[in-house]
């Protein structure tokens, strides 16, 4: 009986190393416990000791209790966002020591206590946007030394919280009621991006960024603003500026952008101006995009440099559709530039004509013809359908941006994939010792993101491919490298190597061995110590069958919940969404442009 009942353990060791998964929850990888839309209380009990990430979004969560979270010492990644979480009692946090991302947006918090983060000491990622956040204590963030990103937009704060946060890339502040933010508000020396659209801003005082020399992207969008800042000036290191929907500007004086020579996107639409000077193009020469869409452009012949610059550089005129004259009348509603048209049947054989880099027209061609105008026949080859146009070029764009950053331009690969729930993205730093690849969860309609946190003048592999399905060949590949340390004045804040979004090959595998090495030994251990009348009788037990652990969150399907997302519940403001860590499914870490609060 005793040998039987050791068999019967060692058989069952494999699932009990999983652990049980809640009621309502998902666990395909043991260590990624997704319980979304689960509509329950409270935070999920008797959850496995190394669970490393928690998604609990959409549950229906009014409080927490301060044994939430006990016995969960290696947790990386807690995700609450879309719950009703009204306030968070002191040391509620605190048995989460290795904590690197905390996501709380979307719920009803008020206030920020100095002892609400209590414990936190390796939080890098702190997103607490669409709350009702009105009070920030003066040290709420000072235990915070490691965060790299803090996310506060659309909120109900008056002024700019202290940040003493010496590591601070991002800060997101958009869309509350600050229509002053005085000099000295922003202690964080590093930060790269800073997004302060939306707060009712008249004017920005020309010392604001004394200590920002790192600064690279900047959204001022849809302020009061009645000029374009001085400030600008003094910020040579800006790649992207957005100026957008500050509608009393109706001028862009030369002297304000003569500095911006790293400036790679300018956003200067809706705003007030009906031309645009001249020597305008001369200002950036390393301008990669320009959205000049929704002004009332006075089309005379001193805007004609604009048609010929636009048609003749690389550079790329976003929402050329929105961008139209309102000046003189005979002009008024045409484009500008004007559009090329496809003359008809330019294309041959089913192919379809679209405009191409710099306005050229070009032919995607069926498959089974190619040609500049499809009109090769390939042989051996089947034509497809006259209806199936072949997909966009699905090649992975990548930007230099800083010494410490790089742009991954999404939108081909987004256009080549029907019915994408969302990218993977993953990098590797292929010059240093560590090759172990990061992985990102991103939303399907971002069009392009920035990777932050990189080390300065390293080759960097970028891939992405559709979330949801294994790593195959639909992944799409490319290498690019950061700038020198030169390039910045402050040294790069690299990267934990601890992050929630890293993919853990070596531990993974540890935990498959353990797992062969359990299963061969109870095996073999119970078919030789069964009592003979087993043998005799063939009542050896069959092969053992285990359910394949998989190896990410990515492969679980949450399309049984039906659930569906308003559009009025997506976020607005900001441009990116910097790391999301939840599904596409859900709102919460979409940083998409142009839609209005309610918001994450």
């Amino acid at each position: 009986m005793n040998q039987l009942i050791l068999c019967t353990l060692l058989l069952l060791a494999p699932r009990a190393l999983v652990g049980a998964c809640p009621a309502g929850c998902q666990c395909q990888d043991p260590k990624t416990i997704l319980c979304a839309a689960r509509r329950g209380q409270t935070v999920p009990r008797g959850l496995p000791p190394n669970t490393l990430s928690l998604y609990v979004f959409e549950n229906g969560i009014s409080m927490l209790s301060e044994d939430s979270f006990t016995g969960l010492p290696a947790l990386q990644l807690l995700d609450l966002s879309q719950n009703k979480i009204t306030s968070i009692q002191k040391n509620i946090f605190q048995p989460l020591t290795e904590l690197v991302n905390l996501d709380l947006s979307s719920n009803q918090l008020q206030e920020i206590t100095n002892e609400t983060f209590h414990g936190l000491r390796l939080l890098e990622r702190l997103y607490l946007q669409k709350n009702r956040i009105q009070h920030i204590h003066a040290t709420a963030f000072d235990t915070l030394e490691n965060l790299l990103e803090l996310k506060l937009q659309n909120n109900q704060l008056w002024a700019v919280p202290p940040l003493n946060l010496p590591n601070l890339l991002l800060l997101d502040i958009s869309w509350n009621k600050i229509p002053t933010i005085a000099p000295g508000a922003f202690h964080a020396v590093n930060i790269e991006s800073l997004k302060i659209a939306g707060l009712g801003l008249t004017s920005l005082n020309e010392e604001l960024f004394q200590a920002q020399n790192n600064l690279h992207e900047l959204d001022i969008s849809d302020n009061l603003l009645e000029r374009v800042p001085a400030v600008l000036r003094r910020l040579g290191s800006l790649t992207k500026l957005s100026l957008a929907g500050n509608a009393r500007i109706s001028q862009l004086p030369a002297e304000d952008f003569h500095n911006l020579h790293n400036l790679q996107e300018l956003d200067i639409s809706n705003l007030n101006i009906n031309t645009i000077p001249r020597d305008f193009s001369s200002f950036f020469p390393r301008l990669r995009a320009v959205t000049a869409a929704g002004n009332p452009f006075n089309c005379i012949c001193q805007m004609s440099w604009l048609v010929q610059w636009v048609n003749t550089s690389s550079v790329l005129l976003r929402r050329p559709e929105e961008t139209r004259c309102h000046f003189p009348p005979k002009n008024s509603g045409k484009l500008l530039p004007p559009a090329p048209i496809c003359p008809p049947r330019t294309c041959l054989n089913g192919g379809t004509c679209h405009l191409g880099p710099q306005n050229h027209l070009e032919c995607l061609c069926l498959a089974g013809f190619t040609g500049m105008y499809c009109e090769v026949e390939v042989r051996g080859t089947t034509p497809s359908p006259a209806t199936q146009a072949p997909p966009p070029s699905r090649r992975v764009s990548i930007a230099q941006v800083g010494s410490t950053s790089l742009k991954v331009d999404l939108q081909n690969y987004i256009q080549s994939k029907a019915q994408l729930k969302g990218i993977r993205l993953s990098y590797r730093n292929l010059s240093g010792p560590d090759k172990r690849a990061v992985m990102l969860r991103l939303p399907a309609s971002l069009s392009e993101y920035t990777v932050r946190a990189l080390k300065p003048n390293c080759t960097y592999r970028v891939c992405i491919g559709p979330l949801g399905e294994k790593v195959s060949k639909e992944e799409h590949c490319a290498e690019a490298q950061t700038l020198p340390a030169s390039h910045q004045q402050h040294s790069p804040v690299t990267q934990s190597k601890d992050s929630n979004l890293t993919l853990m090959i070596v531990p993974a595998l540890a935990a498959m061995l353990l797992l062969v090495v359990v299963v061969t030994v109870s095996t073999y251990y119970c078919r030789h110590r069964q009592p003979k009348a087993h043998a005799s009788t063939g009542g050896d037990a069959g092969p053992l069958e285990l359910e394949g652990v998989k190896a990410c969150l990515e492969n679980g399907d949450l399309s049984s919940h039906g659930h569906k997302v308003p559009e009025a519940a997506m976020l607005s403001g900001g441009s990116e969404c910097e790391v999301p860590l939840m599904q596409s499914h859900y709102p919460s870490n979409n940083n998409t442009p142009g839609l209005k609060p309610s918001y994450f």
